[in-house]
């Protein structure tokens, strides 16, 4: 009897090792899983992106800097690249210019070293300049002006703009030109050359593939059209009146 009470009670604990994790998990939750809002108040809904007074007091009044925060650097305090250019323009009638354009004026032939792209070409008139890049937007028949200059000369005389100062970190490249107005060179768009078509063979070590590489460049023709040197009655004409229209 004892043996049978003891089974009984083996039996009563087993089954009930069973059925509690059943009955726990069963447990009461109190999250909602139910999407619908209607019946969320609406204070409740916005609270995640409600502002208070306060925030948005401080965010409309400006913030003062404090009085150890330095100053921005205006754009005249900024140090110039050294590789940074500014082409500066003559423009004044000096009176080396009015002594002794008159006698550059006479001379029956003449020469200008014209700046094109940034570099120079030494030309006269009947010249043909083979530029060594295609020239964008030009079409052959456009008559160019050519009006950067450092040098106009003849065969006595030669009139030279200031010479180019270096860039170094405190500004940059200085390029003088002479005035525009005391000289007109213009350029005729022969046409455009090409040179023939070049393959070039690349191999990388250790590799088997060959790569070819094919260039043709293009380049254009002008061809120097007129040159001339005004005289000194023309240039002050032309000086007097933009000084006109510039004081109406």
């Amino acid at each position: 009897m004892a043996l049978f009470a003891r089974s009984a009670r083996h039996a009563f604990l087993e089954s009930r090792a069973i059925v509690q994790p059943t009955i726990r998990r069963a447990g009461i939750t109190t999250i909602s899983h139910n999407l619908d809002t209607s019946n969320t108040p609406e204070p409740l809904i916005q609270s995640s992106h409600r502002t208070s007074d306060e925030a948005k007091e401080r965010a409309q009044t400006p913030q003062s800097l404090p009085s150890d925060v330095p100053t921005p650097a205006s754009p005249n305090d900024i140090k110039a690249s050294p590789n940074a250019r500014s082409d500066i323009l003559s423009q004044t009638l000096t009176p080396s210019i009015r002594k002794l354009l008159p006698l550059l004026h006479t001379q029956p032939a003449h020469y200008i070293t014209a700046h094109l792209h940034g570099r120079p070409y030494l030309l006269t008139r009947g010249d043909t300049l083979r530029l060594p890049f295609q020239m964008p937007h030009v079409r052959p028949g456009d008559i160019l002006r050519l009006n950067r200059a450092t040098h106009i000369g003849s065969r006595d005389y030669t009139l030279k703009a200031p010479e180019p100062v270096k860039g170094n970190a405190d500004h940059g490249k200085k390029v003088y030109y002479l005035d525009e107005r005391l000289f007109t060179c213009r350029a005729r768009v022969v046409g455009v050359e090409s040179e023939p078509l070049r393959i070039e063979e690349k191999t990388k070590r250790r590799q088997r593939h060959t790569k070819h590489v094919k260039s043709k460049l293009h380049f254009t023709v002008l061809k120097i059209s007129d040159l001339e040197v005004k005289s000194l009655e023309e240039y002050e004409a032309v000086l007097g009146q933009e000084g006109k229209e510039s004081v109406q």
